[in-house]
């Protein structure tokens, strides 16, 4: 039997990922079911970790998969649909999407990958003790999201009004909001929220954005807002505005400049943490990991199209330079 295979197709504007999904195999209860909500490329970095561990899809284990495109009432949907399988375990991308399968289900257990404060968001009571169904991984991404403007600051010329966009429905968002809010009176800096809730909000959030008149951005990676990023770094481009993200990806997509942890790195683990599961593990028995490495990217073609020039000493800190 085949692995699922999926199509992504690009637009003009954005990536457009899977909007329907089913199970990959018909399992008969034989094998281990993996719930996954919202796939997209990212997950192959956890398919191969599966791989890497020893599972092949269709014979020891299978993945079943729903869609809800980072919209809050689908998420839930989503959830109880996996949770009424059942499947053996959740795997979810993302603070929403955890928050989804945790109120679908307190028994099954639940593996979060890249989720920015597990703490703050009450998926568990300590990293070192989850104490609970949930256990997995964090980007540490609300501590980064100032190191993310102190980089902007060193970079821009004359930097005073800086936009950041984040989800509300994220609690790692809004922790993300806190930690400016903080951060910038120390830089001199002028903070624009620019919240966005759902898919439809983006034209109006983007012209609220502009009538502040930011001369930088920064955002999340969130997967609300990743949905749009294609469109966002083609309107940085457009509006000249040098831009900072937390995932390398998206300065391999024309983005500015991204500090951060390593997404594949975040997924193939959470496969480690699935192996451990079906191992017979207990969530409450395995640590939620914090990433150690951090990586920052630049892209040069990029910086050239703004107008704006790489200081040395910038280039020696980056981790990949992107020409």
């Amino acid at each position: 039997m085949r692995r699922r295979e999926f199509i992504t197709c690009l637009g003009s504007a954005a990536a457009a990922w899977p909007l329907t999904a089913r199970a990959q195999q018909s399992t008969g209860g034989s094998i281990p079911r993996i719930g996954i909500i919202d796939d997209a490329p990212i997950w192959d970095h956890f398919r191969q970790g599966l791989r890497d561990n020893g599972y092949v899809v269709g014979q020891n284990i299978a993945l079943e998969y729903r869609a809800a495109q980072s919209n809050v009432d689908l998420l839930r949907r989503a959830a109880l649909e996996l949770a009424a399988l059942p499947v053996n375990v959740f795997v979810t991308n993302g603070t929403p999407a955890t928050r989804a399968a945790r109120q679908a289900t307190s028994t099954i257990p639940i593996v979060m990958i890249g989720v920015g404060d597990p703490v703050r968001a009450g998926f568990v009571t300590n990293l070192a003790r989850p104490e609970g169904n949930i256990t997995g991984n964090s980007q540490l991404s609300p501590e980064l999201i100032g190191k993310r403007l102190e980089i902007l600051k060193d970079y821009v010329p004359n930097l005073a009004r800086v936009a950041f966009m984040w989800n509300p429905d994220n609690d790692s968002n809004l922790a993300f909001l806190e930690e400016l809010i903080i951060a910038v009176p120390a830089l001199s800096l002028q903070l624009i929220s620019v919240p966005m809730r759902t898919s439809d909000d983006f034209q109006a959030v983007i012209a609220a954005m502009m009538r502040r008149q930011p001369n930088a951005f920064v955002t999340t990676g969130d997967l609300l807002i990743q949905r749009h990023i294609r469109e966002i770094i083609d309107f940085m481009a457009k509006h000249r505005l040098p831009a900072i993200y937390q995932e390398k990806e998206n300065v391999r997509s024309g983005g500015l400049m991204a500090y951060g942890t390593s997404l594949p790195d975040l997924f193939r683990r959470g496969a480690w943490y699935v192996h451990r599961i079906l191992q017979g593990a207990k969530p409450a028995e395995l640590p939620v990991e914090q990433p150690t490495k951090f990586e920052f990217a630049i892209n040069l073609k990029t910086a050239k199209a703004l107008g704006l020039e790489i200081p040395p000493s910038l280039l020696d800190r980056a981790d990949e330079v992107i020409e």
